[in-house]
């Protein structure tokens, strides 16, 4: 699987920001912000310019893409503290996307974030937050009132990032999406460090919990099962990773599952038995993108 440019953020479409274009459509678009090779400009300087647009409070949805196409390894620092610095004239920003790179641009597993942390404390009504980078991310003490939707993307998700999540106080959230990885690209949990995100009582309101692209998948699927997490949930997507027929039968043997509406297993190592007893269930199943183990063993989607 590769990362490609978003088109849709937040339920706008996205537009990218030209700096002698003044912004419009403000309702339905959400405005990127990116550095291509053939640029003279910087990050800075197109944030600059769009905060010198009128029209720049009543912005909702903003998109953050590569912020340095020479310097691979450059982090999200800079960018993260001129967006707190700017917080007053965002004032109606609800939804951020930060690192939205197309795996042409750099490797998921290339991209170099930072402690994101002081974005909460400067943007109390943010509703959406999207990150794509594991290396060098950051949480830090998260406790917002009106977050709903927290996606990471990555290569691998570091542990740290983890007990975190696990420590977060969100009441507000509904939508948790995590790509767990590999160790070969910066995951360096186990299913302890996960355990914690799957009891109810951590976020009241979840109705969608992806712990996606995991290359212990099959440890997440026996965790979840025995989790009563099923019982408060909508949509457990568990795709993109190497589940097979010890997470499968996990999965099958627990009668909350079929309180689910939703059931995301794609890319699976699942046997063809176990694909038609999920098929029977009385719940919407995504088998899509069937795997073959070979020799070397299994592999998740999203690794470099």
């Amino acid at each position: 699987m590769t990362f490609s440019n978003a088109e849709q953020f937040a339920g706008k479409r996205v537009v990218d920001f030209q700096r002698d274009t003044p912004l419009s459509g403000l309702d339905s678009t959400a405005y990127r912000l990116r550095i291509e090779y053939d640029d003279e400009h910087t990050m800075l300087d197109l944030l600059t310019a769009l905060l010198e647009d009128a029209a720049v409070d009543r912005l909702e949805a903003l998109v953050i893409g590569a912020w340095q196409v020479d310097e691979s390894d450059r982090p999200s620092t800079e960018v993260v503290e001129a967006l707190v610095a700017a917080a007053s004239q965002l004032a109606s920003m609800r939804s951020l996307f930060l690192g939205d790179i197309a795996s042409e641009e750099n490797e998921v597993s290339w991209i170099v974030q930072s402690d994101v942390s002081p974005l909460w404390t400067a943007f109390p009504r943010l509703e959406t937050f999207q990150v794509r980078g594991g290396y060098g991310l950051a949480l830090g003490p998260l406790k917002h009132d009106h977050l709903k939707s927290l996606v990471i993307e990555c290569g691998g998700l570091p542990r740290s990032v983890l007990q975190e999540m696990a420590a977060a106080k969100l009441p507000a959230l509904e939508h948790l999406e995590l790509y767990l990885g590999t160790g070969g690209y910066g995951w360096d949990g186990s299913i302890d460090d996960v355990r914690p995100l799957l009891q109810p009582g951590l976020f009241p309101r979840l109705k969608y919990l992806g712990l996606r692209d995991s290359e212990i998948a099959d440890e997440v699927a026996n965790a979840v099962a025995e989790s009563p997490i099923l019982k408060q949930i909508e949509v457990l997507d568990l795709s993109l990773g190497t589940l097979g027929d010890d997470g499968g039968r996990a999965l099958l043997a627990c009668q909350d599952l079929q309180r689910l509406k939703r059931l995301d297993l794609s890319h699976h190592y699942l046997s063809n038995d176990l694909v038609k007893q999920f098929d029977r269930l009385p719940i919407e199943v995504d088998l899509d993108d069937p795997q073959e183990e070979d020799r070397y063993g299994r592999y998740v989607a999203v690794g470099e």
